[in-house]
C-alpha cells in the first residue's frame, strides 16, 4: 500500500481558508465530481469553523493506494485541538480519485498570497455555480417527473373512474338481469298455476263442484279468503251473505273493482274506498262474465296489497271460471231437458194376462250420457206382448229424439203382426237410410199367454238372462245380429227359448253390466249370479226384485251411462 500524508495546523480563520483552498485544489486534481466536491468542501468548512471556535484543529490529508491497479483514495481528517480534542471525535471524509493521474501532495497551506486565495474563491464559485446548475437540472427533472406523475395520477384517476363506471354498469346489468329473471320466474309460476287451475275448474260440468274447487286452489297463496256470489236466473244471489259495495258495483257494471285504503294501481281494475267488511285487507271483486254476468268472485288479499302481475292472472282465471260455470249451467240444462224428454217417452207398462212386468230407468250421473237407452212393452192385437229394450249410440237430445223415432216406428211395425226379427230388419233399413251416422242396439221378445215359448231377436244388444223357478239361470248368448243402422243390408233371425211358468226374463242395457276396467262379460256373469240369488219371496214382488238386482250391480258403477232394466215374469 502506498500512503502519503500531510498534516496542517489550523489555528486561525486564515489557516482554515488556506486549508479549504488546498483541499479544493486537491479534490479538483482528483477529478472528484462537482456535487460531491461541493458537499465535501461545505462539510469541511463547517467542521473547521466548529474547531476554530473551540481552539483549533489539525487537518490530515492522506493519499492511499493499495496496489498499482487498485482504487485511489484521499482521506481527509479534521482532528480537534485544545480542550475539545477529548470530547469531540475526529471528522473525516474519503474521496475517490477519478482522474488517471495521482494528485500531487499539496503544499503546506501556510503563507499563500492573496492571489491564491482569490483563485480559490473563484474556484469555489465555479463549484457553486456547477452545483447550482446541477440543482437546476435536478429541479427541472423533478418538475418533469412531477408533471409526469401528475399526468399519471390523472390517468389513474380517469382509469379508476372508468372502472368505477364499468363496475356500476355491471352491477346495474346484474340487478336488471336478476330482476328480469325474477319477473320471468314469477310469470312462469303464475302461468303454471293458471294452467293447472284452469284444468281443474274446466274438468267438471257440475257447477257446485267447480265452486268447491276454486277456493282450495286460491287460498292461502293468492288470497286469504275467496267468496263466490252466484246469481240465479232472476239475478238473485244463490249463496247469501253480506256483500261488499265493491262486489255490488262489479255485479252492476261488469268491471273488476278494488277496495282498499290506498289505490292499488292494478291493471284494468277500478279503485274503491276500503270495505267495512274488510277494513284491514284489500278486496278484489271480479265479475264472472260469460254470455252475461253470472256472479262475482271476491278475493281478500293474502298480504298488504295485491301484486299487479298476480291480479292479471286472477282476472284471466275468473274469465275461465265464468266460462266453466256457464258451460256447466248449459250442460245441466241440456241434461235436464234430455232426461225429461227421455222419461216422457218411457211409457207405463201394460197389465198383461199371464205376464208381470217391472222396469227401471236410471240416468247417468256423470257426463251428458242421457237420452239413448229405452224400454217399452205393449200388447198386440192377437193378445201377445212385445217387450223391447234398446240403446241408441250417442247421448243428449239428439239421441233422445232418435230413440223416440225408433220407439214409434217399432210400435208401428209391430201393429202389422211382424215377428221380432222382421221388426228389427225394418228398423235397420229405416235407420240406415234416415240416420246414416247413428246406430242402435235392441232386443225384442214376444210373450204369448199360455205359450212357454218366447220368440226373440237381437240386434247387437247384450244377451237376455232367464231364471227358471228352481233358480237355474241361463244367458241367451246366441250370436246377435249386427247393430241397427250399420251400412250393410241385413236380415235378422228369430230365436225361440222355452220359458216355464214362474220364470223371469231380464232385459237390460250395457250401462248395467259394462265397466271400463273389466268389459261387459264379467258384468253379465254378475247379473246372472244376482238373479239366481233372489229368493222366491223377492220374485213375487217384481218391483222389489228390480231394486234388489240393481243394488249389487251398481255399488261399483261410475254411473257414466244410462241404465235400463226390464223384468218379465210369467205367471206360475
Amino acid at each position: 500500500m502506498t500512503t502519503v500524508s500531510d498534516v496542517w495546523h489550523i489555528a486561525s480563520v486564515s489557516d482554515a481558508a488556506r486549508a479549504r483552498a488546498a483541499a479544493a485544489r486537491l479534490a479538483t486534481a482528483a477529478e472528484v465530481p462537482v456535487l460531491e466536491r461541493a458537499r465535501f468542501l461545505t462539510a469541511l468548512t463547517d467542521r473547521l469553523r466548529q474547531c476554530l471556535a473551540q481552539g483549533g484543529a489539525e487537518l490530515v490529508v492522506t493519499a492511499e493506494r493499495a496496489a498499482a491497479d487498485a482504487d485511489r483514495r484521499i482521506r481527509v481528517e479534521v482532528r480537534p485541538a485544545g480542550s475539545w480534542a477529548e470530547d469531540a471525535p475526529p471528522w473525516q471524509s474519503t474521496l475517490t480519485c477519478h482522474g488517471p493521474g495521482w494528485p500531487a501532495a499539496s503544499d503546506h497551506p501556510a503563507g499563500p498570497d492573496a492571489a491564491e486565495l482569490a483563485e480559490a474563491l473563484l474556484a469555489a464559485d465555479e463549484d457553486t455555480a456547477a452545483a447550482l446548475g446541477g440543482l437546476d437540472e435536478l429541479e427541472e427533472l423533478v418538475r418533469f417527473h412531477r408533471e409526469e406523475l401528475h399526468q399519471t395520477n390523472q390517468g389513474v384517476l380517469a382509469l379508476h373512474a372508468e372502472l368505477d363506471a364499468a363496475s356500476r354498469a355491471q352491477r346495474e346489468l346484474l340487478d336488471a338481469e336478476r330482476t328480469a329473471r325474477a319477473a320471468a320466474e314469477n310469470a312462469r309460476r303464475l302461468l303454471t298455476f293458471l294452467t293447472t287451475a284452469s284444468a281443474v275448474v274446466t274438468s267438471s260440468l257440475d257447477h257446485e263442484d267447480i265452486l268447491r274447487r276454486l277456493p282450495r286452489l286460491l287460498v292461502p297463496e293468492y288470497a286469504a279468503q275467496a267468496d263466490i256470489w252466484i246469481f240465479d236466473d232472476d239475478e238473485q244471489a244463490v249463496h247469501h251473505g253480506d256483500r261488499p259495495a265493491a262486489a255490488v258495483t262489479a255485479a252492476r257494471t261488469g268491471r273488476p273493482q278494488h277496495a282498499a285504503e290506498h289505490p292499488g294501481a292494478l291493471p284494468g281494475v277500478e279503485d274503491h274506498p276500503p270495505s267495512v267488511l274488510s277494513p284491514d285487507r284489500p278486496l278484489l271483486c271480479i265479475p264472472l262474465t260469460a254470455r252475461s254476468v253470472l256472479g262475482v268472485l271476491t278475493l281478500t288479499a293474502p298480504g298488504p296489497r295485491f301484486d299487479p302481475d298476480t291480479c292479471v292472472m286472477l282476472l284471466e282465471l275468473a274469465r275461465r271460471l265464468a266460462i266453466a260455470l256457464d258451460n256447466a249451467r248449459r250442460y245441466e240444462q241440456h241434461r235436464d231437458t234430455a232426461e225429461a224428454l227421455q222419461r216422457a217417452q218411457l211409457t207405463e207398462l201394460p197389465a198383461a194376462e199371464g205376464l208381470f212386468l217391472a222396469a227401471r230407468y236410471l240416468p247417468a250421473t256423470h257426463g251428458l250420457n242421457i237420452g239413448g237407452d229405452w224400454y217399452d212393452a205393449f200388447a198386440q192385437p192377437d193378445g201377445s206382448v212385445l217387450a223391447v229394450i234398446g240403446d241408441v249410440t250417442g247421448h243428449g237430445l239428439r239421441a233422445a229424439v232418435i230413440m223416440g223415432q225408433l220407439r214409434t216406428a217399432l210400435r208401428a211395425y209391430a201393429v202389422e203382426g211382424d215377428s221380432p226379427a222382421r221388426i228389427l230388419t225394418r228398423l235397420h233399413h229405416m235407420l240406415r237410410h234416415q240416420q246414416p251416422d247413428l246406430y242402435a242396439t235392441a232386443v225384442i221378445a214376444r210373450f204369448r199367454p199360455g205359450d212357454p215359448e218366447v220368440v226373440w231377436s237381437a240386434a247387437g244388444h247384450p244377451p237376455a238372462v232367464v231364471r227358471s223357478p228352481d233358480g237355474e239361470v241361463r244367458v241367451l248368448d246366441t250370436k246377435p245380429g249386427i247393430m241397427l243402422g250399420v251400412p250393410l243390408a241385413y236380415e235378422y233371425e228369430d230365436h225361440v227359448v222355452r220359458v216355464g211358468p214362474g220364470s223371469t226374463v231380464a232385459l237390460y242395457t250395457d250401462g248395467l253390466v259394462e265397466r271400463r276396467a273389466h268389459g261387459i262379460d264379467p258384468g253379465i256373469e254378475r247379473l246372472a249370479h244376482a238373479l239366481a240369488a233372489l229368493s222366491a219371496a223377492e220374485l213375487e214382488d217384481l218391483d222389489a226384485c228390480a231394486d234388489s238386482l240393481l243394488k249389487p250391480m251398481l255399488h261399483d258403477s261410475e254411473r257414466d251411462d244410462d241404465i235400463c232394466l226390464l223384468l218379465c215374469r210369467t205367471a206360475p
